[in-house]
């Protein structure tokens, strides 16, 4: 076998298995709570981000603590790399007491100050002014921690978008506005929404760089967020990264997406951001048969176990309606 040498993305061997079990994880466990929805199992909305999973990882991916994610309802995977432990999640899932919310709410709405996640609202973009206010406040205490703000392309056709990245931009604020463009805002395609073909170049009207990147390629994202992490802890401002996806499911796990084509879906799966990764992990001698067998095992034990962890956990009581108020 040929010497295994870094990627030009600075990689370690070790490092690109690490994102490749990422990419494992987050799909099985989307997957997952696709079967236990159905069963009438879980008790939070379920809206699953199949076929983005390179968007996450490639963002996620070497993010401080300390730095903050605002993350949307399909964006659970970047809660498990921002360090919520899988059974953790799978419980809030559930509504369990050992949930993140201890059972009241969904995981559309969770967040956990402590690995720097803020929860979502159903408003779809409207987290995005609200991450130009983190981002001013580290500017404020001059870190040079990031924010990176999640959105679709459906969201930047609002007034959120638009006000956090006038301001973002105004004060050359250390965020990175993550466009998921899987080119559905729900049921209204891409073309019926904007007259424009990338979400990226609004970012010129706000004083700052937006690049469009293939989202489904986990190497291209993390190049472009390594470069826009580097421009935001340098004091250079924010940067839009529009990564260009699909999402296989509808919605939600209750929308059949009637409104797409067969052949549409076909021709995405056909650029599934998995099996594209793994041949490229191949070809660099990086990835072997034993070796995803075994990141294959992990994964499946690692949500087997997650699963029944948030299954033996006990419901929250009456009485735990009126613990943690705050006035």
């Amino acid at each position: 076998m040929p010497p295994i040498k870094r990627t030009k993305f600075k990689l370690t061997p070790e490092q690109l298995l690490e994102m490749f079990y990422w990419l494992k994880l987050i799909r099985g466990f989307d997957e997952r709570l696709s079967i236990l929805v159905k069963q009438g199992k879980v008790r939070s909305g379920v809206y699953t981000g199949i076929g983005q999973e390179a968007i996450i990882v490639g963002t996620c991916y070497g993010l401080r603590q300390e730095d903050y994610i605002c993350p949307l309802h399909r964006d659970l995977g970047s809660f498990l790399m921002k360090g919520v432990e899988t059974r953790v999640m799978m419980a809030q899932m559930f509504a369990k007491e050992t949930g993140l919310s201890k059972g009241r709410d969904s995981a559309l709405h969770s967040g956990v100050s402590e690995l720097g996640i803020f929860g979502n609202t159903s408003m779809l973009g409207a987290n995005l002014p609200v991450a130009a206010g983190i981002a001013f406040t580290f500017k404020m205490e001059k870190t040079d921690n990031v924010v990176v703000a999640y959105f679709g392309e459906g969201a930047s056709n609002t007034g959120d978008f638009h006000e956090a990245l006038n301001f973002a931009g105004v004060h050359q604020l250390p965020v990175i506005f993550i466009c998921e463009n899987n080119q559905y805002a729900y049921s209204v395609p891409l073309e019926k929404s904007m007259a424009i073909d990338d979400v990226a170049i609004r970012a010129e009207g706000y004083g700052f760089d937006g690049v469009a990147i293939n989202g489904n390629d986990v190497l291209a994202v993390y190049q472009a967020t390594q470069g826009a992490l580097a421009r935001a802890r340098g004091g250079e401002g924010p940067t839009l990264i529009e990564c260009k996806t699909y999402r296989w499911h509808g919605h939600s796990e209750h929308d059949k997406a009637f409104y797409r084509t067969d052949e549409e879906l076909a021709m995405w799966k056909s650029r599934d951001p998995i099996p594209t990764f793994t041949t490229y992990l191949r070809a660099r001698h990086v990835l072997d048969d034993e070796k995803q067998k075994g990141i294959d095992a992990r994964v499946a034990a690692t949500i087997d176990e997650a699963l029944e962890f948030a299954m033996s956990s006990p419901d929250p009581t009456a009485e735990d309606a009126v613990t943690d108020l705050y006035a």
